[in-house]
């Protein structure tokens, strides 16, 4: 076996501590895909906060999943009413994303408080970004607590994307092209990332 790579630097998480040591990991596991989730509390006020613990974890159904970090009004809405949607951040909402991200009170409407229009979505209360170019809309299927956080499954039961973003491949199946959708990702420290440039590349076979 050979000897460590000399130009690395080691860490110890548990020297580190949690809140450094998930500092680090979060600028390494880069860039991650943000969940703008939509909810609605047991009054009906709207919520929507971004998640970049998210991805999707199942084909048949297909389920995404989004982690809140210890319990927030998403989560605390989620478990009440088993619905939420996400957003897919693109360029444009660049500022109204991070600006939903503060600490506002619980009972505030996010949408209202960084001016964000919402509208009606197909299959579940919670409305979705209108601006946004694409939108899951989600079932609860499970929540599980994972350390201090807490991942939410949800089932997708509708799917809205912009006319303008979708392109017929081969096969004939309208899906959305990358640099149409231009999307958001966050990275370490403060930063976000857009989609740069895009590879593309049929998987091998065997044989």
């Amino acid at each position: 076996m050979s000897t460590p790579n000399p130009q690395r630097t080691e860490f110890d998480p548990i020297a580190l501590g949690d809140r450094e040591a998930t500092l680090l990991v979060k600028s390494i596991l880069i860039p991650r895909p943000i969940a703008w989730v939509g909810t609605v509390d047991d009054g009906g006020t709207a919520n929507l906060a971004p998640h970049s613990f998210f991805t999707m974890v199942s084909e048949a159904p297909p389920i995404v999943m989004f982690s809140s970090t210890t319990r927030k009004d998403t989560l605390t809405n989620v478990e009440a009413t088993g619905q939420f949607t996400v957003s897919l951040v693109s360029r444009p909402q660049f500022e109204a994303a991070n600006q939903t991200s503060a600490p506002y009170a619980s009972g505030v409407s996010e949408f209202e408080a960084a001016g964000i229009a919402p509208e009606p979505s197909a299959a579940v209360v919670p409305p979705r970004v209108a601006d946004s170019p694409a939108v899951l809309e989600c079932v609860l299927e499970s929540i599980i607590p994972v350390g201090g956080n807490f991942m939410v499954l949800g089932r997708v039961v509708h799917v809205a994307v912009d006319t303008d973003t979708l392109s017929t491949d081969a096969r004939g199946r309208a899906l959305p092209l990358a640099d149409r959708l231009d999307p958001l990702t966050r990275l370490g420290r403060n930063e976000w990332g857009t989609l740069g440039e895009v590879l593309a590349i049929d998987r091998p076979t065997v044989g």
